[in-house]
């Protein structure tokens, strides 16, 4: 059987945490930024853990890590 190809859009965007759960970033940090609270803003930084129904799909994309 030949290897699983990674899919590196995917490989880019989410990392691995020590348990096997995907950690990516959040989404709206990248313009129309004035009409966003500082607060919002500084907790769109931070990472945060992929939802339990796709974390099947990224295994399937991601298949050594």
């Amino acid at each position: 059987m030949p290897k699983m190809k990674t899919h590196k859009g995917a490989a880019k965007r989410f990392k691995v945490t020590g348990s096997g759960k995907f950690k990516r970033a959040h989404a709206f940090k990248s313009h129309i930024l004035e009409k966003k609270s500082p607060k919002r803003k500084r907790n769109l930084r931070k990472t945060t853990v992929v939802n339990k129904v796709d974390q099947q799909r990224l295994v399937r994309l991601l298949p050594y890590s």
